[in-house]
């Protein structure tokens, strides 16, 4: 349970703005703000069964992206060779570069 909720997280930074922004503030709210059922309930002026609900049609719908699109695999395969290069090789210029190029797929 723990790790589906990691990746739905990991999965809204990616696919985050293909959601409508009611999805996408509900999926911030729970798995970013760590907010409550309850809590996001209040906010929303939903019931609880509502808001889980949602959460779950809108976490469904990121998965779905990542499935089809595969964005977030693909970075974190470049993101592991890169790791994995920049280790391998001794200071200096080619593992500068590296680091450069892991910072810039970062943000």
């Amino acid at each position: 349970m723990f790790e589906k909720q990691v990746e739905i997280g990991y999965l809204l930074d990616f696919y985050g703005e293909l959601l409508t922004e009611r999805r996408r503030t509900l999926l911030d709210m729970y798995y970013n703000e760590d907010m409550s059922l309850s809590e996001i309930s209040t906010a929303l002026s939903i019931t609880r069964q509502g808001a889980r609900e949602l959460i779950k049609k809108a976490g469904d719908e990121l998965l779905q992206y990542e499935e089809k699109l595969g964005a977030a695999r693909k970075f974190r395969e470049i993101e592991s060779c890169a790791e994995k290069a920049e280790g391998l090789l001794p200071d200096g210029e080619v593992k500068e570069l590296i680091r450069k190029i892991r910072q810039e797929i970062k943000s």
